[in-house]
Parts: structure tokens; sequence; C-alpha cells
């Protein structure tokens, strides 16, 4: 499933390519909507705001295009009539006279007034965005803290969007390694000052990768590594998908385990166990 900083990308470049332009024709896939293509047509989009890793395409006609990748679910942005070759199904369509905007495969796509955006289930649920320049580092210290969130453990909890808004795998393994914290640890386990490095290695670390087209790693060993032909998965991150290699910082083996049914890795030094005393 893309991640805040991958669906962040996708917003620049839908708005980038149809953002007030003339539209030619938005297809709907799904029967419920077809009823609202003739009134796009007539509009405009005026915005494509990312939501944690949920789209809002906003319309002049004070409607919104609400568009969740779910796990499958993909962008495409292509010149006018041109489609990508693949087997998964179109979704929603805009076109504009040079550029069409193209969702694949997802499901979770709705349209939206104001009011029904203020009330949408998922996004009045969001904690803060990562990715949104107005959100500091206090506020996301003081999720770490808050009583709602500090006795559940943190391998969990970096995947619960209600928490934070945009990590998913590979920004919780990232985050609890360049924080230096233990996996299985609750934010009420942590020292203070590990809880600062928590909250300042999720900004950090997602906005890197919004950056960087995804690459967390110290950009200095990223680019060494690159130099000397190493592939991009391996150079890519920290510990994500690096289970069995040497950590970059102390060259312990790196581990895999499953936290939440999900695939997580990390490095027993530089991440000690907390229960150990």
């Amino acid at each position: 499933m893309p991640e805040g900083p991958e669906i962040k990308r996708a917003a620049d470049r839908i708005a980038k390519a149809i953002v007030n332009q003339p539209l030619t024709e938005v297809f709907f896939a799904f029967e419920g909507l077809k009823s609202y293509e003739a009134a796009f047509l007539e509009s405009q989009v005026v915005s494509v705001q990312p939501r944690g890793k949920a789209l809002l395409t906003r319309f002049t006609n004070q409607l919104s295009i609400y568009s969740h990748n779910q796990l499958y679910g993909v962008w495409y942005v292509k010149r006018a009539g041109n489609y990508p070759d693949t087997n998964r199904q179109l979704r929603l369509a805009i076109h504009t006279a040079k550029k069409s905007a193209l969702l694949y495969s997802a499901s979770d796509i709705y349209v939206l007034n104001d009011d029904e955006i203020a009330g949408h289930p998922f996004l009045k649920k969001l904690g803060p965005d990562l990715l949104d320049e107005r959100t500091t580092f206090d506020e996301i210290y003081d999720r770490y803290t808050d009583a709602k969130f500090r006795r559940r453990g943190l391998g969990g909890l970096l995947l619960n969007q209600e928490f934070l808004c945009g990590p998913g795998n590979y920004l919780r393994s990232e985050i609890l390694f360049v924080a230096g914290v233990w996996p299985w640890a609750r934010p009420i386990d942590c020292t203070d000052q590990q809880l600062q490095q928590l909250a300042e290695a999720s900004l950090a670390v997602t906005r890197q990768s919004y950056q960087t087209n995804g690459i967390t790693n110290s950009l200095d060993i990223a680019n060494d590594l690159k130099a000397k032909g190493e592939t991009r998965r391996m150079y890519r991150h920290w510990v994500f998908s690096r289970w069995g290699k040497g950590c970059y910082r102390c060259g312990d083996v790196i581990r895999k385990e499953t936290i939440a049914n999900r695939r997580l890795y990390y490095c027993p030094t530089c991440q000690p166990d907390l229960s150990v005393t």
C-alpha cells in the first residue's frame, strides 16, 4: 500500500497535470457515480489535496472526489488519449486536452460536499498529517504522550492513521530505527528523550521520504552506496527489507518480525530491548 509520501507525490503530479484546466471528460466506473460526470465536466479542478493515504480532488462546483488507494490502487498521469499497458481496471479518469489523471484498481471513491467531507468517517479521525507543513514537533510529541495512545505498542501504533497520518509499513520500521526505540515498546515505557526522538524521527523520516522519492536512509550513505553500484533496494532504507544484512550504523544483523500482521525490521543493537534491565 502506498504511504503518505507516495500519495503526496501522486497528488503533486495530478495537480500539475489537471488543476485549472478545462476538462474534456470525467469518467466513473461505478454506476452510482456516473450521474456526476456531466456536473464535473462543466467544472474545473482547483486542488488535489492528500489526506494521509487518501486524496481529495476539489472542483469549482463545490464538490470533491474522495479516493483512497487501499492496497492495490494506483494513479497514472498520461498524455491525453494515452493509457497505461496494464491489466488493472480503470475506476476514475479526469481528462483535459493535454493530460489525463487515471486511477486504477481502487474501489473507495466517493463524491462529497464540504459538509460530507467534515463528517467522513475516515477523514474526521485522522491524526496530525506528518507531511502538512503546518504540523509541528510539539503536536507530534503530544500524540506520543497522549493518554489515549501511550499504553499501546509502537509497532502497531505507527500504522494507526488516527494516531499519526501518513506512516505505513516501511515508515514505521524506519521511524523506530532512527529514533533508536525497541519496536515492542509503548510510549509509556520510553524516556522523555526517546519520546522526543520519536517525534523528531516521525517528521524527519516521513518528510525526507517525500522529498527524495522514498529514501529514508542517510543521504550520504545512500549516495555512497549508489555510486558503488548497490541496488536501490539496499541503499534506500536503514532497515526495512534488509533482513539478514548488516546495520549501517553498528554492523549487527538486521532482524525481521511480524507486528500487527505486518513485517517489521529492526536492529537489536541500535534499538535495544527496553524490557531487559
